[in-house]
């Protein structure tokens, strides 16, 4: 593969497929929002995506990057086009996760040096995704397409990371991640809108803490509710 791959996203791919997990955080209120991200934390989450179709997206990112651990990535989740990546890149975004592959968004973040998990579901898209540089493609909605998927995608496209995305909890990680993912991108079955509804912050930190322990390959139930 090319540069852009191998050399200049090489060390934040390998912090991703060794954490295994972007927590994804949409809709979250401002005032739970430091909290939650600093429970996740504690658990052992270290790169969070905030979408940016949550009010005041660009200021938690601002906040965090100040605020959280040096080694926590801050991401910007649903980048739909490049004035969006250029606004969340500017916020101190430090990648980037689109739902779609368009090129010019993964150009732009590449030519920003910002890795960007780019989003797909056939093999034309997340090939195309690849060739303008994503250094990951997230397929979703894994939790539709199914382990199987991953496994059929491996035969001719097993040179590009794949993070699983959409109704993956920490009982099926397992399965998954033997088909061939190399991370995955949580939803709710990370963060439950309840226990921040309620500032239950130590049962999110304990639910962080299965979760990452299942995307290493330890043992994981499901908490609360599941579907990313």
């Amino acid at each position: 593969m090319t540069d852009r791959h191998g050399g200049l996203f090489a060390d934040w791919l390998a912090e991703l497929k060794e954490t295994g997990i972007i927590a994804i955080l949409r809709g979250i209120p401002d005032d739970r929002a430091d909290r939650t991200a600093e429970a996740l934390v504690d658990g052992g989450i270290r790169f969070i995506e905030v979408t940016m179709n949550t009010e005041g997206a660009l200021e938690m990112i601002r906040r965090w990057t100040k605020r959280l651990p040096a080694d926590v990535r801050i991401g910007a989740g649903t980048v739909l086009d490049e004035e969006m990546a250029s606004a969340a890149i500017d916020a101190g975004a430090t990648f980037l996760v689109t739902p779609n592959a368009d090129e010019g968004t993964i150009r732009r973040s590449v030519a920003s040096g910002i890795p960007i998990v780019a989003g797909a579901m056939t093999p034309t898209e997340i090939a195309a995704a690849w060739k303008w540089g994503a250094p990951a493609v997230k397929v979703f909605p894994a939790g539709t397409l199914g382990p199987g998927y991953f496994r059929e995608l491996q035969g001719p496209l097993s040179h590009i990371p794949m993070v699983a995305t959409g109704g993956i909890r920490p009982d099926n990680m397992a399965e998954y991640r033997a088909a061939g993912a190399a991370a995955f991108g949580l939803g709710s079955a990370l963060v439950n809108a309840a226990w921040i509804r309620d500032g239950d912050y130590a049962r999110m930190t304990e639910n962080a803490m299965r979760c990452v322990a299942a995307a290493a390959g330890g043992p994981g139930r499901p908490a609360g509710r599941t579907t990313a």
